[in-house]
């Protein structure tokens, strides 16, 4: 799976495409709190892209909305496919990131291949190990993949079911973690099928 990772302007122009139709979708439903009409609300990212995503320049911005009924200011961020939470990388780079550092055997070339620290990937594997292993997306995942991906490989066992081309598998996989990028929305996964 891993040789040289390249995920072109487009792709990430894609991601940002997605994130836009989810907004949009988003708007259209009232605050669950009060039932008023929820405005653009957008707040400021300030993403670290590694070596793996030049192409996310300008990712300044995280969709999101508030309410508009005064008194009620509610947030309502909506599920992303960019941001992978509260997560400071891009969630390409969170992916292919983990995915190098299972594929190779020296940390020095985790951090020459991807530009992120080996710290950083440890604990993102930690993550895709304990965690992830336990929420929604994976559950669900894990019920459409039979046999199960294996637990160890992740993320890698997730992305060669997904598609057999790396940008396609990781475009995939970010949609699949979207309901997990907001705790603002009840039904993130609701709003993601009805944008894409």
């Amino acid at each position: 799976m891993m040789g040289v990772i390249e995920l072109g302007r487009e792709f990430f122009e894609k991601l940002m495409e997605m994130d836009r139709a989810i907004v949009a979708r988003a708007a259209e439903e009232r605050c669950r709190d009060c039932g008023g009409p929820l405005h653009r609300g957008d707040y400021p990212r300030k993403p670290r892209l590694g070596l793996l995503a030049l192409g996310a320049e300008g990712w300044e911005r995280r969709f999101s909305l508030c309410c508009g009924r005064d008194g009620c200011r509610h947030r309502a961020t909506p599920p992303s496919v960019r941001f992978l939470g509260r997560r400071v990388y891009v969630g390409a780079v969170v992916i292919l990131a983990s995915a190098v550092a299972l594929a190779v055997v020296s940390a020095g070339a985790v951090v020459r291949a991807t530009g992120v620290p080996v710290l950083t990937t440890r604990r993102w594997l930690r993550w895709w190990r304990g965690p992830f292993v336990a929420s929604a997306p994976f559950v669900d995942l894990s019920a459409r993949l039979v046999p199960a991906p294996d637990r160890r490989g992740l993320p890698t066992s997730l992305l060669d079911r997904l598609a057999s081309d790396l940008a396609a598998g990781v475009a995939k996989l970010l949609a699949w973690l979207a309901p997990l990028t907001t705790a603002s929305s009840p039904d993130g996964s609701g709003w993601l099928r009805g944008a894409m």
